[in-house]
């Protein structure tokens, strides 16, 4: 367990800026960061992050918190875990209370497996640099290759000795559970039950996740048997998403922010090679086909992919049916093709780093252009063919979520196809209407938008709004506990008043009204409790609360989707109310249209009374009550600027 001591000071000096920045580009807008949302698949940021507050907000999937939450839910940690993430990226010594594998393995069956994958990396690495098979066969071939010494230790690589089960008997040798070797791949069980290594006689590629843990490897053979695959990876598992990964985002993840963009590879030797040259925003899709998860990974770093393909024709061909995807995610995409026989690895070698670099920067082109030039050179003549191949680049274009960028590419095909731009925006227009209703029908819609207008599936970043009822006081009470967490600790001298924090004097003024939200009542009395107690509670007690439902509510309050234009003022001479700039209007405004609810409530319950009620008597003492009510609601009116209807 964690002392208080450490997790406060953990929580001192964590900024969540720099936390949830290494996971998400954030940009400046307004007093807030803004970037797309980790946690659920957008192209407009609704993702908010307060720096002062120290809390993040999305307001397209509700999520939010502090730097230990956003780990907590990023990372799928436990709390204690997320503390010693945050910890280790501050340097901030952690006393442990378990010390042992066992006890490691038995705390958590999820950090089992990476403990095990970091064991089995060590060991790779270790036999590479060490064991003399290591040096003769792994370092020897990675050297051959034309790899320097530090690319090699830099991404970890190493050698699984050609021995059935080297690394399985060193894992148990040193307590670490089969069970857990077997989760992870890196062991096998035969049919007589004996475990044998999975990567025997392979160099290794450690593949980590972009917070650094090792979470899977891929083996290539130094065999020439046509019998052994050439390279094997680890199969899923708990730790390891192959359609979530890319490999040598962890090293690449700063460069592609700094820079701005994102090279594209399609293999691990790529990666290395490209490091070598020292491009160091570069990752790989690691042989498998691009995936949707792994383009949004790119996008939480930039919006700007370049793809670095090889000459091979044909796989150029089969790539370009699948990156499609890309542009529908909103990013924008570049091609850089090699010569024939050349891929980025060879060609690297085969140039040098200076001129490799050179080249990628002489030789990028927007995707759509280059897919058309491609496509047209093996078209021909053939008017079929050109025809098909026309439509093929409007679909593309078609996935293009801006329409300006789309009309951009639309005037150039147009140039470069030599057909009439108005038959291509018809095109287009044609694919996106087609696209529109196929969304839009009831068979394409997720049951709970069956009752929901088509337009309200379009708008997938919409603010998130807590309460939407009319006929009960969530928003008037929900404004009120917004009014303390923003403004409680602020002292004010109000006429008579003087010296008073706003949050004692909004507490006085609720001893008449009770709440009926049962969270926002909950906030209420802690913060009576607090104040009776001799504390005056803050926003971050409340947004740091164990009850996970109070901390949402608190988040919630606490930021905001919309940040003000100075251009309002500076370009317009339009001046906008800050609500800061008289506070004294703003909290008797929030609490007079709290009461104003109120009492128009008990107005409507004393009509319903008075209809109801028989005796001549009793009425009158129910209308004298009402004209009482009648004269409060008429002073609050007053106050708010109403205008009561006689």
């Amino acid at each position: 367990m964690i002392n208080r001591e450490t997790i406060d000071k953990i929580m001192d000096t964590a900024r969540i800026e720099e936390v949830v920045g290494d996971f998400v580009h954030l940009k400046k807008r307004g007093t807030s960061l803004i970037g797309n949302c980790p946690f659920h698949g957008e192209k407009t940021p609704s993702f908010h992050v307060s720096v002062t507050k120290g809390i993040y907000k999305c307001f397209g999937c509700g999520k939010g918190g502090d730097s230990v939450r956003f780990i907590m839910e990023h990372e799928k940690y436990s709390y204690p875990e997320a503390l010693k993430f945050l910890a280790q990226k501050y340097n901030i010594e952690v006393e442990e209370t378990v010390e042992t594998v066992q006890d490691l393995e038995a705390q958590n069956a999820k950090e089992s497996l990476y403990i095990v994958s970091q064991f089995a990396a060590t060991f790779f690495e270790d036999q590479l640099w060490n064991n003399s098979e290591g040096k003769a066969i792994g370092l020897s071939y990675f050297k051959e290759r034309g790899f320097r010494e530090d690319i090699i230790k830099k991404f970890n690589l190493g050698y699984s000795p050609d021995v059935w089960d080297a690394l399985t008997q060193d894992a148990v040798k040193n307590k670490h559970a089969e069970e857990y070797l077997e989760k992870t791949g890196l062991s096998i069980r035969n049919d007589k039950g004996k475990l044998y290594d999975r990567f025997r006689g392979r160099v290794m590629f450690p593949i980590h996740n972009f917070t650094g843990r090792v979470i899977g490897f891929g083996g290539r053979t130094l065999k020439t048997d046509k019998n052994v695959p050439k390279y094997v990876n680890s199969p899923e598992s708990e730790i390891y998403h192959k359609s979530n990964v890319l490999y040598g985002l962890f090293h690449a993840k700063k460069a592609i922010r700094d820079l701005d963009n994102c090279y594209l590879v399609e293999g691990y030797a790529d990666v290395l090679s490209v490091h070598q040259a020292y491009i160091e925003n570069v990752v790989a899709s690691s042989g498998t086909s691009l995936t949707i998860e792994q383009i949004r990974l790119i996008g939480r770093f930039t919006q700007n992919v370049t793809i670095l393909y090889d000459g091979d024709a044909a796989g150029i061909k089969a790539s370009l049916r699948g990156l499609d995807m890309i542009l529908e995610e909103g990013l924008n995409v570049k091609v850089v093709s090699f010569p024939a026989g050349d891929d980025p690895d060879s060609y690297m070698h085969k140039v040098g780093a200076g001129e490799f670099k050179t080249y990628i920067e002489n030789n990028r082109q927007d995707f759509i252009l280059y897919k058309a030039n491609i496509l047209l050179a093996e078209a021909g003549n053939d008017p079929i063919k050109r025809a098909g191949i026309i439509r093929d680049i409007v679909e593309s274009i078609a996935k293009i979520p801006d329409n300006i960028k789309a009309s951009v590419f639309i005037r150039e095909c147009s140039s470069l196809l030599a057909i009439e731009e108005r038959v291509l925006l018809s095109e287009l227009n044609t694919m996106r209407a087609a696209k529109f209703k196929k969304a839009s029908s009831p068979q394409a819609r997720p049951a709970q938008y069956e009752d929901m207008p088509p337009a309200d599936l379009m708008a997938d970043n919409e603010p998130q709004v807590t309460a939407t009822a009319t006929t009960n006081d969530d928003l008037q009470e929900q404004e009120i506990v917004r009014l303390l967490l923003a403004f409680g600790h602020e002292l004010v001298s109000w006429d008579k008043i003087d010296n008073m924090y706003i949050g004692s004097f909004i507490m006085q003024n609720l001893t008449d009204v009770t709440f009926e939200n049962a969270l926002c009542k909950k906030i209420i009395d802690h913060y009576r409790t607090e104040i009776e107690n001799g504390q005056l509670p803050t926003a971050n007690q409340f947004i740091k609360s164990e009850d996970r439902e109070v901390a949402d509510l608190a988040i919630t309050l606490s930021t905001s989707p919309y940040t003000l234009s100075e251009n309002w003022y500076n370009k317009h001479n339009i001046y906008v109310r800050d609500e800061t700039i008289n506070l004294k209007a703003t909290i008797l405004g929030g609490l007079y249209h709290l009461k104003k609810r109120k009492v128009d409530r008990i107005l409507l319950d004393l009509l319903k009374e008075i209809k109801m009620e028989s005796d001549a008597a009793n009425q009158e003492i129910l209308m004298q009550r009402y004209a009482f009510i009648k004269n409060v609601e008429k002073e609050i009116s007053r106050f708010l600027g109403s205008v009561i209807v006689k």
